[in-house]
């Protein structure tokens, strides 16, 4: 693994935003607008480091997988923050009916500097962004900077078979892609967009609407779109934490198609995906693996001895783009937070000159399937890190 510099193509923020990535400069606290999508650099891999990467993702998921199975199991889903009863037996419910719902893809954020084993840091298998940049651009990059490489990129054909092969367990009727409309920059749009194209390849019939023009037919007991019509299937890109609780939540629950329910909603991702995007997820995972080369030493009920030996990162169970992570060095006084968090062991980020970088790795349905990365100013990745492309040479 090794960061080079390049001079950005003529033209490159239309060429970009023409293949989907209409978010390619970050607005920063100074006002200024500085590039997203950084193609003055890129990374270069060897072909037997991305095989090993791709097998220590699928070894990864197949982990997340029997901790969910656990968490399930010893009915420990409070310890994730579902305390309420009806939610846990849905979510419950969900996962033991899984292989009848649709469930599409997830991103890992591993620590990786090309020397070592990857470290995970978090699964986000409910509302990964940057598939965008990852599956389209950067690939179209590859083509016309290194015609002839190749790239850890396989999104695109393996999103649209994941449909092709799915397509029994969908309900009648159109498939429903809704984002919110809170989102400014446009990328849980174009998110959503995309994802509704790769369906459309694989001959699904689609429809578009955002969350908030969802509306709830009291007549029939049924959520409808913006032209009265049902909804059976949704893809959302909206956190299920928000979906069950928010102010129609009940009405979720009520009509949750946990696997060939008539008069309800089939949502993609399905509920059980709570059990993988919950950051006390790393906790189990080391209860479970304690020691295993590609996990960190996380803990629920407070840092232990991490504090004293190489430091820790407080994360908050629910929350993206690095909010309300917070860094403490070894040596530091332990802290424990008053609102549920997982502590994991610190594992600074790789600095490649001054860019902190995480690698995030792709997986649809169960196999590996891609990178993206992003690099940082600072030690967190956070809403103003950047996307920068790779190849494997």
């Amino acid at each position: 693994m090794r960061r080079h510099t390049i001079e950005p193509r003529p033209g490159w923020q239309e060429t970009v935003e023409e293949q989907g990535c209409v978010y390619p400069l970050t607005r920063h606290p100074d006002g200024s607008l500085r590039p997203y999508w950084d193609e003055s650099a890129y990374y270069t891999f060897s072909l037997p480091e991305i095989e090993a990467l791709e097998e220590v993702v699928e070894e990864l998921h197949a982990m997340c997988l029997a901790a969910a199975a656990h968490i399930v199991d010893r009915d420990r889903l409070a310890e994730l923050g579902i305390t309420d009863p009806r939610l846990a037996a849905l979510v419950s419910e969900s996962w033991r009916r899984r292989a009848e719902l649709p469930s599409l893809y997830g991103r890992f954020d591993l620590r990786y500097d090309g020397t070592g084993p990857a470290k995970l840091l978090e699964y986000n298998a409910d509302t990964p962004t940057s598939l965008v940049e990852a599956a389209s651009p950067q690939w179209f990059w590859m083509e016309e900077r290194f015609p002839g490489a190749d790239q850890w990129n396989s999104l695109h054909e393996r999103l649209v078979d994941a449909w092709r092969r799915q397509a029994p367990l969908l309900p009648p009727g159109p498939v429903h892609f809704a984002h919110t409309d809170a989102d400014e920059l446009g990328e849980d749009l174009m998110t959503v967009a995309y994802l509704r194209e790769t369906a459309q390849q694989a001959g699904l019939d689609t429809e578009a609407l955002s969350v908030e023009r969802i509306g709830w037919d009291r007549l029939s007991g049924r959520f409808v779109d913006d032209r009265l019509r049902f909804i059976r299937t949704c893809f959302k890109l909206y956190p299920w934490e928000w979906l069950a609780t928010d102010r129609f939540g009940p009405r979720v629950l009520d009509t949750l198609d946990n696997g060939g329910g008539t008069g309800t909603t089939c949502w993609i991702e399905p509920a059980w995906k709570m059990l993988l995007s919950n950051k006390a997820l790393l906790a189990i995972l080391w209860e479970l693996y304690p020691g295993h080369p590609n996990l960190l030493a996380a803990h629920l009920d407070g840092p232990r001895g991490l504090a004293a030996e190489g430091g820790y990162a407080a994360k908050p169970l629910l929350g993206r783009e690095g909010a309300g992570v917070t860094l403490h060095p070894p040596g530091a006084p332990p802290v424990r937070r008053d609102e549920p968090c997982v502590y994991q062991e610190l594992a600074p980020l790789p600095d490649f000159d001054g860019n902190r970088t995480v690698l995030g790795a792709w997986v649809v349905e169960d196999e590996a399937a891609g990178l993206g990365i992003r690099e940082s100013a600072g030690p967190v990745t956070d809403t103003y890190a950047r996307f920068v492309p790779h190849v494997i040479l």
